[in-house]
């Protein structure tokens, strides 16, 4: 179970440096550009980290499922981005793939 936290905090931090991109503003911007550094760094060594144990191909699939779906959520939360039910279904199914990867993952 221990390097299934792993992924997901890694996954948290993708989500963080994706997000944390758009106030970067280019990287012109000192102290959110520092941050976004460091959860991308996070992010990949923790995701080397849960790779230690499980394979990687299921790993990937799960840090960049969780990644992408978690930034468009904030996208939409934190960003304005359009909100609709078509997205959420979309996203919903992103979520239900990396479920049955865990699911199957012997």
């Amino acid at each position: 179970m221990k390097p299934w936290l792993i992924l997901l905090v890694a996954a948290a931090f993708e989500v963080g440096w994706a997000v944390g991109l758009k106030y970067t503003h280019g990287f012109t911007r000192w102290w959110p550009s520092v941050g976004t550094g460091f959860a991308m760094v996070a992010s990949m060594y923790l995701l080397a980290v849960a790779a230690r144990e499980l394979p990687i191909g299921t790993a990937y699939a799960v840090w960049t499922g969780l990644g992408a779906a978690g930034t468009a959520l904030l996208g939409m939360m934190l960003l304005g981005e359009t909100i609709s039910v078509a997205r959420i279904v979309c996203l919903l199914l992103i979520v239900s793939g990396v479920a049955g990867l865990k699911l199957t993952q012997a």
